[in-house]
């Protein structure tokens, strides 16, 4: 299986290995649009793999902090008002660039930015880019995909 992700849909699509459309799903990428550099809060473009898939039977809606479960369970009560709230819910795949120079490696590593795909609190504003750079997914939709793909499957971000 691969990934296409489209910045411009707002959907990431899933493949079979030989190109044949399985499904896609509504995401949101990052508010401040497309970069590769640390600290820019931007979704990186580019050839990825999955480098690590994290969350496997955690419960629907737990969030993770720095890739760990919490033992907190998100409910929409729990978000209030602050729409700039970017829980990490459900599952996590983790992605690492495959681009030395562009994506991988230095002050432009998708790795090292703690990229993911992921659960989301914000659920309205999924088909809007509002992330802080990651690809954020509804609950239910990220634990489908992640039933689907695995580490080292391939991952294009690109703008179209």
């Amino acid at each position: 299986m691969h990934i296409k992700i489209s910045i411009r849909e707002q959907k990431l699509h899933v493949y079979q290995d030989d190109n044949v459309w399985v499904t896609s799903f509504v995401i949101s990428t990052a508010e401040k649009g497309v970069g590769q550099n640390k600290g820019s809060f931007c979704t990186p473009l580019g050839q990825h793999i999955v480098r690590a898939k994290i969350g496997k039977g955690a419960p629907l809606f737990a969030q993770f902090v720095a890739r760990r479960l919490t033992g907190k369970i998100w409910n929409p009560t729990m978000s209030g008002s602050n729409s700039n709230e970017d829980w990490i819910l459900t599952r996590i795949l983790w992605l690492s660039g495959l681009e030395v120079g562009f994506n991988r490696l230095g002050t432009q590593d998708t790795m090292q930015r703690f990229i993911y795909i992921h659960g989301t609190n914000d659920l309205a504003h999924l088909g809007e880019p509002k992330s802080h750079g990651c690809i954020r997914m509804d609950n239910y939709d990220i634990i489908d995909l992640f039933d689907q793909i695995n580490v080292g499957d391939h991952v294009l971000i690109n703008e179209i």
